[in-house]
């Protein structure tokens, strides 16, 4: 590793760190399409694919951490590399909800994610891990700032969920159990939402040494 220029092993780890992400957010609307049309087999390469991604995040730490020890890097190279440990948990986290939302998906049904816009919503998720990933590589703090805002938006549509979740709860023979699995998918996606949103964050701090994750953002 310490024979080869210290900003060819950094672009390394970058796509590693690129490539993670576009597992991760197949895998999250995999999981998505999987509980609307309740898919087993879809379930199953969901788990099969966490598990990859799981595999690939502990890799990525490993090198990251070998590159830190062998070429102690200073300045910007250092920062970039700690980014990218930071982001690689994210991303693996992400992961981890998607299966969450898969092992809900005996609670819910295919009416239930039209109801409360679950793929909307998750298709927003989606684009902030995105749009975030693509402002690291693209070192764009004001795209990074986007991702932030888009938070908010995710957090409308969560508020929305619980609000309905809330009023039929109140209804004469609501199947609560069911209510409730809606509920958290709703919430593991406003999570991913919120780690996007972390990375955005990360992403921040690398392009301007501003530390902005305790304020709310960079918008």
């Amino acid at each position: 590793m310490s024979e080869r220029p210290v900003h060819e092993l950094i672009k390394e780890l970058s796509q590693v760190l690129v490539q993670l992400s576009d597992k991760v957010v197949g895998n999250l609307l995999a999981a998505l399409y999987a509980v609307k049309n309740q898919d087993e087999d879809g379930a199953r390469k969901i788990r099969m694919v966490d598990d990859e991604i799981d595999v690939a995040e502990v890799n990525l730490e490993e090198r990251c951490l070998a590159f830190l020890a062998l070429q102690q890097p200073v300045a910007s190279d250092l920062r970039t590399i700690v980014t990218i440990i930071k982001i690689n948990d994210d991303l693996e986290r992400i992961g981890d909800l998607a299966v969450h939302i898969i092992e809900r998906m005996p609670d819910i049904s295919p009416e239930m994610i039209e109801l409360f816009a679950f793929e909307s919503m998750g298709m927003l998720a989606s684009e902030m891990v995105e749009k975030s990933i693509e402002a690291f590589v693209s070192k764009d703090s004001m795209l990074a700032a986007h991702v932030c805002a888009l938070d908010e938006e995710v957090d409308v549509m969560h508020r929305l969920v619980f609000k309905k979740v809330t009023a039929l709860m109140k209804e004469q023979g609501a199947d609560i159990e069911h209510l409730i699995a809606a509920l958290s998918i709703s919430r593991y996606i406003e999570r991913m939402a919120d780690h996007a949103s972390r990375i955005a964050n990360e992403v921040i701090f690398l392009v301007t040494g501003e530390i902005v994750r305790h304020r709310g953002g960079f918008y």
